[in-house]
């Protein structure tokens, strides 16, 4: 099993300020979760979504990561592919540079981001990229393995040209896929990936999507890999607020998970802006916050619907683990059991304070971790496969 954090750099405050406050707390956070036992740091790619993802150059932030770190992974989850936004050729690059500096730490997922806010930034209709997105997934790894490079296609023209550096990682690093619908599940097993449950559906969504990934897995063919290095992979979400308060952490984690599909909802759905300072710290529940008490929003294609004034959010967290560290084993324990050979731990959502994530980190290092490795001393690390000649 690997138990990683996830960032999407959220944030209340936009101004210069903001933006500084929340990448120097991301930075803390990190630093501790290095210290306390965190296999992988993933960075989503993100662009001109104010409030909802301040985190839009995810190779930088990584690079600082790698630097001050020594062990821990490093994962973009993931880098959008439309060649306007990151061309092949530097993604490649890029990516090669950051492995030999990390000493081959690093974890490469793609996809081609979640929103038209974002694709028309760079002058595309986002559901014309597919075809654009799969050129370029297949041709990165070949330009992180051959000497030289020519490629003639649909999207993409390069010329014959040697492209350096090349991975620490020989071929590369794993690559992995942004998965959220059946048909990009069916994708990552028939390509020989790994995939990344970018989700709140919960333990029987993960336990669906994992059977639609391993179904594909199997029935995978050559000619279809992405890259030379099959990775047999699956990693569900996990919203997680974990402190000696229960009910203190369902309050926190509840509220922030509220920003983030409000947050979301604006730029995707054309919803209003999250009123978070309704959702004062004295509040027992949040169902006295402004806007729709149930909110219907949609996740890349992943639609969500949560009834924000439903008591029972505050007691029997369905699809989160927000509460105690019992309440965060039990949660994780069932995406386990679905399937999952990794946690995605996310608790940087917009409204939670700096002291619940760190807190949560401290927790979930020095007692979930444990419990779960002690558990299943002898779990294998995931499947690598020998790509087909």
């Amino acid at each position: 099993m690997r138990f990683s954090l996830i960032y999407e750099a959220q944030t209340t405050d936009a101004s210069r300020a903001g933006d500084r406050k929340v990448f120097d707390d991301m930075v803390e956070q990190v630093m501790l979760a290095e210290e306390v036992g965190f296999d992988i740091i993933w960075c989503v790619e993100h662009t001109a979504l104010t409030y909802y993802a301040h985190m839009s150059v995810p190779e930088t932030f990584l690079a600082f990561i790698a630097g001050k770190t020594s062990r821990i992974g490093i994962g973009h989850g993931v880098v959008c592919l439309p060649p306007n936004m990151n061309h092949p050729v530097k993604v490649a690059e890029r990516i090669g540079c950051l492995d030999i500096l990390s000493k081959g730490r690093v974890h490469f997922g793609v996809g081609k981001g979640g929103t038209q806010q974002e694709s028309g930034t760079f002058g595309y209709d986002l559901n014309t990229l597919p075809e654009q997105i799969d050129e370029s997934m297949y041709l990165i790894p070949k330009i992180m393995v051959q000497d030289e490079i020519e490629h003639h296609g649909k999207y993409i023209d390069i010329p014959k040209r040697p492209i350096h550096p090349k991975p620490y990682q020989d071929p590369h690093p794993p690559m992995y896929l942004a998965c959220t619908n059946t048909d990009t599940l069916t994708k990552a097993g028939k390509r020989g990936m790994g995939a990344l449950v970018l989700g709140f559906g919960g333990p029987d969504d993960v336990a669906n999507k994992n059977r639609i990934y391993r179904e594909a897995w199997a029935s995978r063919k050559p000619e279809e890999q992405v890259g030379f290095r099959p990775i047999e992979h699956l990693a569900a979400l996990c919203p997680a607020i974990v402190l000696d308060n229960g009910k203190e952490a369902r309050k926190i984690g509840i509220r922030g998970q509220r920003f983030f599909m409000e947050a979301i909802t604006y730029w995707n759905g054309g919803g209003p802006l999250p009123d978070w300072n309704a959702w004062a710290d004295a509040d027992d529940t949040v169902e006295t916050t402004t806007g729709q008490t149930v909110i219907k929003s949609q996740w890349a294609s992943e639609k969500i619907t949560v009834d924000f004034s439903d008591p029972s959010l505050m007691l029997s967290n369905p699809n989160h683990a927000y509460g105690t560290v019992e309440d965060c084993i039990g949660y994780v324990e069932k995406l386990i059991e679905a399937g999952a050979d990794e946690i995605l731990f996310i608790c940087q959502m917009g409204t939670v304070p700096q002291w619940a994530q760190l807190q949560t980190i401290s927790n979930i290092g020095r007692y979930v971790i444990p419990y779960f490795r002690a558990k299943r001393p002898g779990k294998a690390s995931p499947t690598i496969a020998i790509a087909a000649e």
